[in-house]
């Protein structure tokens, strides 16, 4: 069965190979795979710091904090897609563990055209995602939107002016007719933040925040 993850990268603190996933119970994690022996471990990420959070009990002198440190570096900007697992044939003196499997994701927006469409347009020469590209490409958008400057206008909310560009540039992007739908837009903006641990539409939420605060002060003085 096929796993939601990036693509493998090679890690230098150790002989491993690592990437980075999403979770079955939320957020994402980083799997490593030692080379030179049948060994593995995971660590979830902390949304908040992005760091490593260790799960399960782990052997320190296989994979030091380092290590997993070294591999969510790495997979920075790497979009996750389906792909299967990997399985090295490899044999050492380590003692047997108890290893934990990664939790499977069957159904993710990473299969969604939308997802598929933002990462084909918006990756790198290297495979990264260009977030900076991304968010100037939707504040564009919203620049020159109707519904957006009405939205604008009526003082709405950051996060629902946010779902309304993400979602109609979304669809455009697919180049589909129906738009999402708002919880898949939610998880569609999740699913791109752990793709980086700080948030994939900053810059966005930024300029609606500096849209709405010049709205307000518009307000303030047809008031006076």
């Amino acid at each position: 069965m096929n796993i939601i993850r990036t693509a493998a990268v090679e890690l230098s603190e150790i002989p491993a190979i690592a990437y980075k996933q999403k979770l079955k119970s939320g957020g994402a994690g980083v799997k490593l795979i030692r080379l030179d022996c049948e060994s593995s471990a995971v660590a979830t990420i902390d949304k908040r710091s992005g760091e490593p959070v260790a799960y399960g009990n782990i052997d320190e002198n296989l994979f030091p904090y380092e290590a997993f440190e070294e591999a969510i570096e790495l997979t920075v900007g790497l979009p996750f897609s389906a792909r299967g697992k990997i399985s090295l044939n490899v044999s050492c003196d380590a003692e047997d563990e108890d290893l934990v499997e990664e939790d499977v994701v069957k159904t993710d927006m990473t299969l969604s055209d939308e997802y598929l469409a933002i990462v084909e347009r918006y990756r790198d020469e290297k495979g990264k995602m260009n977030y900076l590209l991304m968010n100037k490409d939707f504040m564009s958008f919203a620049s020159k939107s109707k519904v957006v400057s009405e939205m604008v206008g009526k003082m709405e909310l950051n996060d629902d002016i946010l779902l309304h560009i993400i979602k109609n540039r979304a669809s455009h992007i697919a180049g589909k007719k129906e738009s999402l739908e708002d919880n898949e837009v939610k998880a569609l903006i999740e699913v791109l933040d752990e793709i980086d641990p700080r948030s994939a539409f900053k810059e966005l939420k930024a300029y609606i925040n500096r849209l709405l605060s010049a709205a307000s002060g518009k307000g303030s003085s047809k008031r006076r």
